[in-house]
């Protein structure tokens, strides 16, 4: 329990991703003018032909995927069954691919009952009399299911600065706390460019004394179950399927299926986040569907690892160290003469 009070704010009651909260769901609510607004930024990402979405086809990471989307009015049943599978081979796993879920953002794209994502074909798509799609109702105001978890990055910050070994790449390619061995110096709290990890309170907020106290935590992606062949649990449990579990490609070939989708309904606003393997992380864990820009559910729009430079800064620190010596040497030389 990291502390459940009403913010005033929303109608979630935890507010962000913590030690505790692994996974966070909010509600965003918006105005029609909001809409618009976002509705106009999808317009624009679709004229830049949406640059932030690789091709089909393009290589992908093997970083763990938990493809997660925010939806608009409510969320529609998924695929029939957990999509048990994983996501693409990581560095230095032998054959096993690592883990991904999915979850497609909600709205009315997908005909309820079919289990599957619609087809470009399917009732309920509305055209122009040009043929050209036509754009969904603009509501008097809707609401953003914004659902985050931990996006097991490619290039893990809170990995790179650890210095005990306590985070570590598993054989699933997602990103692990060992508790027993973290001395809680908090080092990898900073170095996530998501806010997500975090170390937990050792009285329990008040409450008395909590497990693995001090220490820091995040999610595993259910490292347990995922040895035993199992689901995640936030997958299993989820009643409406819009969290899926299954292989990078498919998961990433869902998500832009259903952007698709969207798009060809009438919701030029609905796009991926942490599907690009050439941003500053290397593409994420968890794929986002989103209904507005990244900021409106809290995503940073450009993440980036904190240590990327970290070579960079190294040799000009090298540079600068070398030239102050010399200019040390020189200044000593020249009293001496």
């Amino acid at each position: 329990d990291d502390g459940f009070n009403l913010l005033g704010s929303s109608y979630d009651n935890t507010g962000a991703l913590g030690a505790s909260t692994w996974r966070h769901v909010a509600f965003v609510e918006q105005t029609s003018d909001r809409i618009e607004q976002a509705r106009e930024s999808g317009r624009r990402l679709v004229d830049l032909g949406m640059p932030s979405v690789p091709p089909p086809g393009a290589p992908h990471l093997g970083a763990p995927q938990v493809s997660v989307g925010a939806g608009a009015t409510a969320v529609p049943p998924g695929a029939a069954g957990n999509l048990a599978g994983a996501a693409g081979t990581p560095a230095g796993a032998a054959g096993s691919p690592a883990p991904a879920a999915a979850m497609p953002a909600g709205a009315s794209a997908m005909p309820a009952g079919t289990g599957t994502l619609a087809p470009r074909s399917a009732p309920g798509i509305r055209e122009e009399s040009d043929g050209s799609p036509a754009e969904g109702a603009l509501p008097d105001f809707r609401w953003l299911m914004s659902s985050d978890v931990c996006k097991h990055c490619t290039h893990a910050g809170c990995l790179d600065v650890c210095p005990t070994g306590a985070l570590f790449r598993t054989e699933h390619g997602t990103v692990v706390v060992q508790a027993d061995v973290c001395n809680g110096c908090g080092y990898c709290v900073p170095a996530c460019p998501f806010g997500v990890i975090e170390r937990r309170e050792e009285d329990g907020h008040g409450k008395g004394t909590v497990h693995n106290g001090g220490v820091a935590q995040k999610c595993t992606l259910c490292y347990d179950r995922l040895g035993e062949g199992q689901t995640p649990a936030c997958a299993q449990a989820c009643p409406t399927e819009s969290i899926q579990f299954g292989a990078l490609s498919d998961m990433l070939d869902r998500a832009r299926g259903r952007v698709d989708v969207l798009h060809e309904s009438g919701f030029p606003e609905a796009r991926l986040y942490g599907a690009n393997e050439r941003d500053g992380v290397g593409g994420t864990g968890s794929v986002f569907l989103l209904l507005d820009e990244p900021e409106v559910y809290g995503l940073p729009p450009d993440p980036v690892v904190p240590t990327a430079d970290v070579a960079e800064m190294f040799r000009k620190a090298g540079v600068a160290a070398v030239a102050m010596f010399a200019m040390a040497v020189g200044a000593f030389a020249g009293r001496r003469r």
